[in-house]
């Protein structure tokens, strides 16, 4: 059967004419890591690789999406990076992700230095992507976009760094369900019919902890060399399953409890499909057992720690063994473990009382004991909190903190938002809190959302730093290296980089009585009802005098005397 599909596949590509001919790879994998709180992440990775100018028109697709290819071509897009997540990545608990995400819904594109109205770009390529990915993106204009001047700076190659051509936005109430799902998927080259995509039903993703798609487009160097390029299409899922959620009640794990499928082959499009389970904590199988076994073993650098992986090739046939099925199966042997602190770490919340003024708390940590490193801290803030930034303070270890870079740009009224950058430094071994104080203004009645006493939802804020790593990364390494552990550019051997995402912030705003207008119309209606028509009847009605009828026993009287023939009564 696997034969017989891969065959289909082959053959559907070769009748598509000469876009069989166009270079072009394909790589997807499945990273899943135990966590010490006992949850289990699911990390899934597919990476289309195109040798190609999308600039010149391309008509022939293969691999590559042709609805992507044409929003590169139209727009003039150089990055584009997309991601969508539903729950709040918990650090403390599972420690970094491989790829972070705010809450709610992030795009943040940059332009060809040949774009000449950005702005315009940046509307038609919002509303554009909101029909792909049947997302509210369209909701995106200039009250919640900024232009970064030293943040998100381009993954892929190239020395574009002019923040004009940038245009950063999120969502932060963006609701992620099956509809985001589906469109995602089908950008696959072999949709959800084949590979590790099967895995991805959609009432187990969203029946869990965490879970956030994403899409990354960007140039990337086509060898070692850097003598030319190609573009690289990322697609990301990270799904967090824990106990609770999952109505399990064991400590057991497999791919057909978490997935509710398993897998039989490989997508044949694909040049490498593999399965990465992290065994780093458990060398001796004292933590929990894995089966079945598997002789392929892989050493990584991820966040700058080395860790040990159990490869799964699906591309060999007898991974599957006779069954020709695959199902990975995790039983936990010991006790729940601590979870090491992580080095970098960030929380945000609201302070003050009432309902006109506030304080918006950021607290990064830097948990490593002798070091210090800068962060670059990104807050952008809604133009109806109206911050006072002289109020704005640095401590760290109760010591003011200053800043060595500060760059502000004010908001302006239904146009556009707060955006505050900041390179910190962070002493070892400490919390540094970032405050500032705002006032909440008084929206119009027709600009609250439809349940404005749930309150407004503030964007989360971005650090991004060089963080000291555990073991030295070979930042010249040619050899083949897993898709997770290679997506930021390194540069140093003794660093890596890391951006992570605070909480989005609920505040809550002076709300009107929205059902004064409901009183009110009752009021005038009853009033209308009431005294005009009474006044209205008086002045149209015609008055006639009536004679008095006649009484019922009258009335009897008279039918008694007509049967007997005696006269009526009058």
């Amino acid at each position: 059967m696997a034969a017989f599909r891969s065959n289909i596949f082959m053959l559907a590509f070769f009748l598509c004419g000469f876009s069989v001919f166009v270079t072009g790879d394909f790589q997807e994998e499945l990273v899943i890591k135990p966590l010490h709180s006992g949850d289990i992440y699911a990390s899934f990775q597919f990476r289309t690789q195109w040798d190609t100018d999308f600039l010149l028109g391309i008509s022939h697709y293969r691999l590559f999406p042709k609805s992507l290819g044409q929003v590169i071509s139209k727009f003039s897009v150089r990055e584009l990076h997309i991601s969508f997540t539903q729950g709040y990545w918990r650090t403390m608990q599972w420690g970094q992700p491989f790829l972070p995400s705010p809450p709610g819904a992030e795009l943040w594109v940059w332009f060809q230095d040949t774009v000449t109205d950005v702005d315009l770009a940046w509307k038609e390529l919002t509303n554009v992507l909101s029909g792909i990915f049947c997302a509210s993106l369209n909701f995106i204009d200039s009250t919640n976009t900024v232009q970064p001047s030293a943040s998100f700076k381009p993954l892929g190659v190239g020395n574009v760094t002019d923040q004009r051509f940038l245009r950063y936005a999120v969502l932060p109430r963006e609701i992620v369900c099956t509809e985001n799902l589906t469109p995602w998927k089908k950008l696959l080259p072999c949709g959800s019919k084949a590979g590790l995509a099967v895995l991805m039903k959609s009432e187990k993703l969203f029946h869990s902890s965490f879970h956030s798609q994403a899409l990354h487009i960007r140039p990337v160097c086509k060898d070692w060399q850097c003598k030319s390029t190609s573009w690289e299409l990322r697609q990301t899922l990270n799904v967090v399953f824990d106990l609770h959620t999952s109505g399990q009640g064991k400590r057991e794990w497999s791919l057909f409890k978490m997935f509710s499928r398993t897998l039989t082959e490989a997508c044949p499009l694909a040049s490498s499909s593999k399965v990465y389970v992290d065994i780093t904590d458990n060398p001796q199988g004292e933590l929990f057992e894995l089966s079945p076994a598997t002789p392929l073993v892989s050493q990584a650098v991820v966040l700058g720690d080395g860790r040990t992986y159990s490869v799964y090739d699906l591309t060999d046939h007898a991974t599957f063994g006779q069954t020709h099925s695959l199902n990975v199966l995790l039983r936990w042997r010991a006790a729940e473990r601590e979870m090491l602190r992580p080095l970098l770490h960030g929380e945000r919340y609201v302070a003050g009382y009432g309902l006109q003024t506030g304080e918006i708390h950021t607290l990064v940590y830097n948990n490593h004991p002798y070091r210090a490193f800068p962060v670059l801290l990104l807050d952008t803030v809604p133009w109806y909190l109206r911050l006072y930034i002289h109020t704005l303070t640095v401590t760290s270890k109760g010591r003011d903190n200053k800043p060595s870079y500060i760059h502000y740009q004010p908001s302006k009224d239904r146009l556009q938002p707060h955006l505050l950058e900041m390179l910190i430094q962070l002493p070892p071994n400490s919390v540094t809190e970032v405050t500032v104080q705002f006032e909440r203004a008084l929206l119009k009645w027709t600009e609250y959302t439809p349940d404005p006493n749930h309150g407004f939802y503030v964007g989360s804020s971005v650090i991004s730093a060089l963080v000291p790593s555990v073991v030295a990364m070979d930042t010249n390494n040619t050899q083949e290296r897993p898709l997770f552990s290679s997506f930021f550019p390194c540069k140093e051997e003794s660093t890596y980089f890391m951006r992570i995402y605070t909480e989005p912030l609920l505040v809550n705003l002076p709300t009107p009585d929205f059902s004064m207008p409901y009183n009110v119309i009752c009021l005038t209606c009853t009033v209308v009802a009431v005294g005009y028509g009474s006044l209205y009847n008086l002045l149209t009605r015609t008055f006639q005098v009536e004679e008095p009828s006649q009484g019922l026993a009258k009335r009897l009287a008279n039918i008694i005397r007509r049967l007997r023939g005696v006269p009526l009564l009058t």
